[in-house]
Order: C-alpha cells, then sequence, then structure tokens
C-alpha cells in the first residue's frame, strides 16, 4: 500500500512538470499561459513559438505519462495501481502544484499514458487523431474524438476494467479541459492547427 500510494504521487509530481512552461523559458519564447490560448501546451506553443519548440513540449508532455505509469510497472503494480498512476500523471498536468494548478489540457501526457497501458489501444487513438486532424484541421477536435474513443480501444484489445474506467476519467477531465474549444468550435471560432495568435 507505501508503494503504491508513492507511485500515485510520484506520478502527479512527474505530470505537473510543465514541458511548455520550461521549453519556453529556456528558448526565450513568451509564457503561453498568457499567450495566443494562454494554454501551456504543444498546440499553443506552435502558435506562439517555433515548432522545434512545439516538438520539445509535446515530447516533454508525452514522456512524462509515459515514464509514470512504466516506472509503476517496473514495481509490479497491479491494473488497479498502474490505473491510478495513469490519472495521476495526467491529473498532474492538468492541475501543477508546480504551476499553481495551471495546467495544460492533457492530451499529450494522456497518450503517453495510454501508450504505457497499451501499445494497440495507442495506436488506434492517435490514427483516430490522426485522421480527424487531416480531415478538418483542428487540434482540439482531434483530441475529442479519439479520447472519446480511447476507452472503447481498451475494452476492444481486451485491457482490465479498472484501465478502462480510468481512460474514461481521463476522457472527462479532458471534455472539461476542453469546454471553451468546444464553444469555440460551435461558434466556429476555433483556431486551426498552425496558426498563429
Amino acid at each position: 500500500m507505501i508503494t503504491a500510494t508513492l507511485l500515485v504521487l510520484c506520478a502527479y509530481l512527474l505530470g505537473s512538470v510543465s514541458a511548455a512552461i520550461l521549453t519556453c523559458r529556456i528558448m526565450g519564447l513568451p509564457d503561453p499561459r498568457s499567450s495566443g490560448s494562454r494554454n501551456p501546451g504543444a498546440t499553443n506553443v506552435l502558435r506562439v513559438g517555433t515548432r522545434t519548440a512545439a516538438a520539445m513540449t509535446l515530447l516533454g508532455d508525452f514522456l512524462k505519462g509515459a515514464v509514470a505509469v512504466l516506472i509503476a510497472m517496473a514495481f509490479g503494480a497491479q491494473p488497479l495501481v498502474l490505473a491510478l498512476v495513469g490519472v495521476a500523471a495526467f491529473a498532474g498536468h492538468v492541475f501543477p502544484v508546480f504551476f499553481r494548478f495551471h495546467g495544460g489540457k492533457g492530451v499529450a501526457t494522456g497518450l503517453g499514458v495510454l501508450l504505457a497501458w497499451s501499445w494497440p489501444a495507442f495506436l488506434l487513438t492517435v490514427g483516430t487523431w490522426l485522421l480527424i486532424a487531416a480531415l478538418f484541421r483542428y487540434s482540439s477536435l482531434a483530441a475529442l474524438v479519439s479520447f472519446l474513443l480511447a476507452p472503447f480501444y481498451l475494452a476492444y484489445v481486451g485491457q482490465p476494467e479498472a484501465i478502462v474506467l480510468a481512460m474514461l476519467v481521463i476522457t472527462v477531465l479532458t471534455y472539461w479541459r476542453h469546454r471553451g474549444n468546444l464553444q469555440a468550435l460551435l461558434k466556429g471560432t476555433e483556431r486551426r492547427i498552425g496558426e498563429k495568435h
């Protein structure tokens, strides 16, 4: 129980490290929390900075989700603990203790968690994201559709119920963080991928 608690806590702290904010500081770019969409994530870093900065942000946020779950796996954690660790890493990104709980929307971190849980479900989810993004050029829409389907993909490939339910929690949080994007999509004012602020 102590090990499981420490794993969940460490996952949250790891998730709280914002790749967007750190990358922008290192590269001398505007703070993503006060520029563009004001979201500390890869899409906004692309808007206010460069492709390199956005790629670094994407990789950093992705890795912290995957690494958190892989560390738990190395300790022999059972599915319930792996599920909690994944949610904790995602929650850390969305509500980071190091940045006054003002975090990103969690898509890259969620995908990192998903890859560690199940690479087949990860590939299906990424394939969905790429398809929607290519057709409509909206990062938010691609994220919402792919994360909506992710729990079903996990169930389809035979993942434990705890993992499926954990992904459902991540999906709900993703939709909550994208509520502004949903309104913008409905109004036709949502920014497309690569659009500057």
